[in-house]
């Protein structure tokens, strides 16, 4: 766009700049491939050590050393023996204390913690089925 009555050798309105081969040399980003990290959600992975996954100030923690200081025998008084083999009491308390810290109440809530809270799962030592017969 020129508007020719402005225009003398020393003085021109021009819109754009004379960048000549600049502009040619520019590679555009929209021709280039996209890159991304490599992803596969279907390749194995194996967890040795969940405990490694939870950070160290996260509640789960503080339940797992408030219960372990407990003596095995005051949880041991209450259990006859006999019949099929119980869950572990100190298990099921460390369940149901990190379930109300995380405002689950119910048996149902319990077993979704341990089927998708890798904190709730370390807690039951992996056994996700812990309070599923218990409801």
């Amino acid at each position: 766009m020129r508007n020719l009555t402005t225009i003398t050798e020393q003085y021109t309105m021009q819109m754009t700049l004379p960048l000549g081969d600049l502009e040619e040399r520019v590679i555009s980003k929209r021709t280039l491939a996209p890159t991304f990290k490599a992803y596969d959600n279907k390749q194995m992975n194996m967890i040795l050590d969940v405990e490694a996954l939870i950070p160290v100030h996260h509640v789960a923690r503080v339940i797992d050393e408030m219960i372990e200081a407990v003596p095995d025998e005051l949880l041991f008084a209450h259990y006859t023996g006999g019949g099929r083999s119980a869950y572990h009491p100190k298990m099921m308390l460390k369940m149901i204390l990190y379930g109300y810290s995380q405002k689950v109440y119910s048996c149902r809530g319990t077993e979704k913690l341990l089927q998708e809270n890798i904190p709730a799962m370390w807690l039951a030592g992996m056994q996700r089925s812990a309070l599923k017969n218990h409801s």
